[in-house]
């Protein structure tokens, strides 16, 4: 089977993308183009995929990206056997093509609650813009082969569709929490609380924690970063391949997840956290829902309220200062991660999916 994945939104090394569903139809031996905004990521396709660059799809810089897209799409309609892709605008780039072959929408995300997170869309652009991306799913829906990130999206849609959830790679093994060291893991933002991660770098540095930002952050949250990075507050660095980012995790005292309380969030699981349990070190997180569900059953972490830098720096020393709740705290995570959360589980069952509806033309 040969699959084109196509993102124009996401990076090239998208962890879900790339390092889970790419990686698990190449390990399966199918051929896979992919498809992505490499220049302008600065990156190179990986040797086992055959990339095509395409531009970025930014802010309200979109038409241009969609356009490459369609073309691409065009192009190797009759070479492919199905079509993945990552992101809504995309839905345009596949629409009223004829003699198309089987085309796959991963829906990522809660697609009208994310436009809140938005800051270069005018708020009275975004009651008409939910409006339209409803839309945009009702057609999908009834046009495409949808995916799901998480259960919660299911209530979207009027048919059932599989659920291929943000799980990760768990290792054989892990090293124990360490006592000197925070990490946060994952896009940084205001929403995603890039003011309270800096904020709790400062509240812990007299007492020689540090913190390390791992993660692509948004043009508003930069200045912040790099001021705090200048003044000795944390260490940040910036976007880095999943694979080498999730090594930075070993060894942690805790891995922090300060998402605020937006829609978007409300029904999602952060995969951060079930990275952080993978590699054995215990969760420090806001009270999302999905968030609180998992530490609880799992008894991996401790929950602080929302926007409080203050508790987030007590969790952090609480667990510094008892060595057996921290390692108790990680262990279990990591074998709740290990049983239930390890990505070849779904692997098989996404690949073996793609596998039917290739089988089947439009």
């Amino acid at each position: 089977m040969h699959v084109l994945v196509m993102t124009v939104v996401h990076h090239p090394e998208d962890a879900r993308i790339l390092h889970r569903q790419i990686r698990a139809l190449v390990d399966a031996g199918h051929e896979v183009t992919y498809a992505a905004p490499y220049s302008a990521r600065g990156v190179v396709p990986r040797s086992w995929v055959t990339g095509v660059d395409l531009p970025r799809a930014a802010e309200r810089r979109r038409l241009a990206a969609v356009r490459a897209a369609r073309k691409l799409f065009k192009s190797m309609r009759g070479k492919v056997d199905l079509a993945l892709i990552h992101d809504p605008e995309l839905l345009f780039a596949v629409a009223g093509v004829r003699r198309r072959p089987p085309v796959v929408w991963d829906v990522h995300e809660d697609t009208p609650a994310t436009l809140s997170l938005k800051p270069w869309l005018p708020a009275f652009l975004r009651p008409p813009m939910r409006f339209l991306a409803r839309l945009l799913e009702t057609t999908a829906e009834r046009r495409l082969h949808l995916l799901l990130a998480e259960t919660a999206y299911a209530g979207r849609f009027r048919q059932q569709h599989l659920v291929v959830p943000n799980e990760t790679w768990v290792p054989d093994r892990v090293s124990p929490p360490g006592d000197d060291r925070v990490v946060y893991l994952g896009w940084l933002s205001e929403a995603r609380g890039v003011q309270e991660a800096v904020e709790v770098a400062r509240l812990l540095q007299p007492h020689r924690v540090a913190v390390e930002l791992i993660g692509y952050a948004d043009p508003q949250s930069r200045p912040l970063l790099n001021e705090a990075v200048a003044q000795g507050v944390l260490e940040w660095r910036d976007f880095m391949p999943n694979d080498e980012a999730l090594k930075r995790l070993d060894g942690a005292l805790a891995g922090l997840s300060l998402l605020h309380d937006e829609p978007n969030y409300r029904h999602s699981m952060p995969t951060k956290i079930v990275e952080y349990m993978a590699h054995g070190i215990p969760v420090i997180t806001t009270p999302s829902p999905r968030a609180v569900e998992l530490v609880e059953r799992y008894q991996c972490g401790l929950v602080v309220p929302w926007q409080n830098p203050q508790a987030v720096a007590r969790a952090v020393l609480q667990l510094r200062d008892n060595p057996f709740e921290r390692i108790g705290t990680g262990g279990r995570g990591y074998a709740a991660a290990r049983a239930n959360h390890h990505w070849p589980n779904s692997a098989r069952r996404f690949v073996t999916q793609l596998e039917a509806w290739a089988s089947v033309k439009s």
